[in-house]
């Protein structure tokens, strides 16, 4: 009997020992985890992956960048209802525990040990577990993970609110389709916002996040549809949150789950990926998951105009030179369907609204065709008159075409199916404004489903005779001016290694001695020739830059006279801003703000402005912009608003028929950046009245259905006719337009600036200048109004022959009829020629 009592007593010891044991093993592992877990409270500050937004300037998106859809939203705006299905699909007693629900975590270990691991087990994990794991842990399935995990969870309890902790959870999980968050998964899935949603997709999005890859409603919609009816809209009604009828009401609709991505509502593809590029070269390759807002200067209306411009603009160009047979085909087998057709066309995208079609045969009635949403359509005799073919002839079965939606001339009719063709050209389209140089339209293709390579800034073409107004303003600086007389008559050039040059004039004549403004408006190259050849080309290259311009891309012999240089259509039009502002050098941007996820503005653009007729007010330890930057690389850019021209004399006054007052001061913030200099205001003012003549009488005399007479700009062509600009301004706007072939191809037969890229130029910069008012500038300080009569000599009394604005120290060279440095019958330098 004694000796049972002893053994109790060593049992009841042992046991103590151990338990001892075991705590104090449990409380140094417990201390040891969680002595490693990490501070919760950065849950708080947690940024999560959110995609970049672009915007146009009044706030609509252009395009969104990001492997993640996700858009976090405030647990405070989540509806109830979205709350209860996912309390309801995941942790009923949320709210209660601290953490864990020792139950199914006991459940869960129990399954762990049995399989040893081996299996994937469900349960046991609270949200608060989830969230630990999502942040902090990785998926791997062992005690130690989970044992991680519980400490984890209660440790968030402890520092964290429940509604933070149900937050971050609906904001950080997946719902497959890279839709991150309940949000996002809203938007994609049914394309409405969480306060939008019914019951049934409630309750479908709640139940996604369990097998977000294998069971969302899109790739596997009856495993979700059974989780949704079996489970989760049976347990909220268990739990009170629906009735049982609406339960069952949300249990007999349809699953319905379709792709919506965010709409974009600013054509403006080219735009976006400059953004993309610019947003990663300032902030670094993971800027596009940061949430950041960019706002850029687009105009949405004339983004639009400009779209449409291009797309009709490059339609009848493409139609000027008929039909080809298609270039594609798919193989059709005998007694193939509408819907196996349209299988072959998945990886053929849509571009510029043409759509691509499988032909299926031709009949009396016209061309069947099968389009990508299996729809059938018979194209008849009209919709393909314009090819003027046979329908027979058009295309065979199997061909791939393009068809389009027409909605004709009247706006209420129904439209109709059309045959298209996608063109051999391309074009950009660059809209800047002339005071900023902030960008207001870009084009940079026919279509950035078809080509993303963005000619406006990457293709560098020869501009042709577009480019001759950088030569005349160069000229102009030197002595010469409108009236000058300059010898239009064959020339011929020879280099030192025996090399002939023969430049040609377009038309093939020659028109003997004429004045400067006629030979622009005719666009003479052997005048521009000589021109060049009489101020040196390496003045040229010099006074061109100042627009701009590399001064290394600019061809170093008299072949640049003609347009040879390889420039950008945005580097051109920058350019013309000059002549459109009064002279100064805009720097464009596209970017006008930035602002994080939060709001907060972290960039803001402060563009140099020109701003003829300014006066800055000099504060303390300010440079006055306008003054220090008048004068740029050694040129005498003439007289600004704190550096007044010269007083007509005595001598010349009886000869002025006018001569220019200084525009009123205009008082501007000591803050304005000022842009610099380009050119002499004076040369501007010229360049625009010759430019204004183009219009008027010259190679762009279609821009006059435009009805204004602040219009103005110079066509370009280029050898083969391989190149057709036109660059203009009119308003508040500069805009240059390029037209053709990425293989340097032949657009073909005189397809020359003014008829294939001024049309475009026509249509856009009607939508632009709508109720915009004339922007006619009065003649700069410093120039005085003289007439010239033949031979380029002044007229006594100032009255008769043509009119012309000269700059004040030119006058004193016409009184004496002395040409600038020039003898228009000299041959040139031959060291200035070298273009082999």
């Amino acid at each position: 009997m004694p000796r049972i009592p002893r053994l109790l007593r060593w049992i009841l010891l042992g046991s103590v020992t151990l338990a001892l044991i075991g705590a104090i093993a449990a409380g140094i592992l417990v201390y040891v985890v969680s002595a490693r877990l990490p501070d919760v409270q950065s849950l708080r500050t947690i940024e999560l992956q959110e995609p970049m937004y672009v915007y146009a300037r009044d706030g609509r998106l252009i395009g969104l960048f990001g492997e993640m859809r996700r858009y976090p939203v405030d647990i405070r705006d989540v509806p109830p209802r979205v709350k209860q299905a996912f309390l309801a699909a995941e942790d009923a007693n949320y709210y209660e525990h601290h953490g864990v629900d020792f139950t199914g975590v006991a459940r869960a270990i129990w399954l762990l040990a049995k399989t040893g691991g081996q299996e994937r087990v469900a349960g046991g994990s609270t949200i608060t577990q989830q969230v630990a794991k999502q942040f902090f842990l990785s998926s791997e399935y062992s005690f130690r993970r989970k044992f991680a995990e519980m400490l984890l969870a209660m440790k968030m309890e402890r520092e964290l609110g429940k509604d933070e902790i149900f937050g971050l959870y609906l904001n950080k999980s997946f719902f497959g389709n890279r839709a991150y968050g309940v949000a996002a998964a809203a938007e994609y899935y049914y394309g409405k916002k969480l306060d939008e949603l019914s019951l049934d997709e409630i309750a479908t999005l709640a139940g996604t996040p369990k097998f977000p890859s294998s069971g969302n409603p899109l790739d596997n919609p009856e495993r979700n549809r059974e989780r949704r009816d079996n489970y989760i809209l049976p347990r909220m009604a268990q739990l009170g949150y629906v009735s049982a009828s609406e339960a069952a009401a949300a249990r007999a609709v349809p699953m319905h789950a379709a792709p919506h991505e965010r709409q974009v509502e600013v054509h403006a593809p080219y735009v976006a990926e400059m953004v993309r590029q610019e947003m990663i070269a300032r902030f670094g390759g993971d800027v596009l998951s940061k949430g950041y807002h960019v706002t850029t200067t687009i105009d949405p209306d004339l983004q639009a105009a400009a779209v449409g411009s291009v797309i009709e603009g490059l339609r009848v160009y493409d139609h000027r030179h008929g039909w080809r047979a298609p270039d594609q085909k798919v193989e059709l087998g005998d007694g193939m369907d509408a819907k196996t057709i349209a299988a072959k066309l998945r990886k053929i995208p849509p571009q510029a609204g043409l759509f691509p079609a499988v032909v299926t045969g031709s009949s009396s009635a016209g061309l069947q065709v099968v389009l990508a949403d299996a729809s059938q359509l018979t194209l008849d005799r009209a919709a393909t008159s314009w090819t003027g073919k046979s329908v027979a002839s058009l295309a065979q079965r199997g061909d791939v075409v393009r068809v389009r939606r027409d909605i004709g001339k009247k706006p209420d009719a129904d439209p109709t199916w059309v045959l298209d063709q996608l063109p051999r050209a391309q074009t950009a389209l660059v809209s800047l404004d002339a005071d900023t140089g902030a960008l207001r339209a870009l084009v940079g293709g026919y279509s950035y489903a078809g080509s993303k390579f963005n000619r406006a800034t990457q293709a560098r073409r020869q501009p042709g005779s577009s480019f001759k107004p950088f030569l005349y303003a160069a000229a102009f600086e030197r002595g010469f001016n409108p009236a000058s007389i300059v010898l239009d008559a064959p020339v011929v050039f020879k280099d030192r290694r025996g090399h002939m040059w023969r430049p040609q004039n377009d038309s093939g004549n020659f028109a003997g001695p004429m004045r400067l403004r006629e030979a622009l408006v005719q666009s003479r190259n052997l005048v521009s020739v000589r021109l060049l050849d009489a101020i040196g080309v390496d003045y040229a290259r010099r006074y061109i830059s100042h627009f701009g311009f590399d001064e290394a891309s600019l061809p170093p012999n008299l072949s640049m006279s003609l347009g040879t240089a390889s420039l950008t259509p945005l580097s051109v039009a920058r350019g013309y801003t000059a002549f459109a502002n009064g002279g100064f050098l805009t720097t464009p941007y596209f970017i006008d703000s930035i602002r994080d996820r939060d709001g907060k503005e972290v960039f803001k653009e402060e563009p140099p402005t020109a701003c003829p007729q300014c006066t800055v007010v000099q504060q303390p330890g300010q440079a006055n912009a306008t003054v220090a930057q008048s004068t740029v690389a050694g040129f005498d850019l003439g007289p600004t608003a704190s550096a007044p021209a010269p007083a007509a004399t005595t001598k010349s006054a009886g000869k002025l028929a006018a001569t220019a007052t200084p525009a009123p001061a205009k008082p501007i913030d000591p803050d304005m950046v000022v842009a610099p200099r380009a050119i002499d205001p004076r040369v501007a003012f010229q360049m625009q009245s010759m430019m204004r003549d183009v219009v008027r009488r010259g190679t762009a005399t279609a821009a006059k259905v435009l009805g204004r007479d602040d219009i103005g700009g110079k066509t370009g062509s280029t050898n083969d006719h391989r190149d057709a600009w036109f660059s203009g301004f009119g308003g508040q706007y500069v805009t240059t337009v390029w037209v053709g072939r990425d293989d340097f191809r032949s657009l073909g037969y005189r397809e020359y600036g003014g008829k294939a890229a001024l049309p475009i130029w026509i249509n856009y910069m009607r939508a632009a200048l709508k109720d915009q008012p004339e922007r006619n500038p009065a003649p700069p300080t410093g120039m005085v109004q003289v007439s010239v009569g033949a031979g380029g000599k002044l007229l006594p009394g100032g009255s008769g022959g043509v009119v012309e604005w000269i700059k004040a120290e030119d006058l004193e060279r016409m009184e004496s009829y002395a040409e600038p440095d020039v003898d228009p019958n000299a041959q040139p330098d031959e060291a200035a020629f070298d273009i082999f």
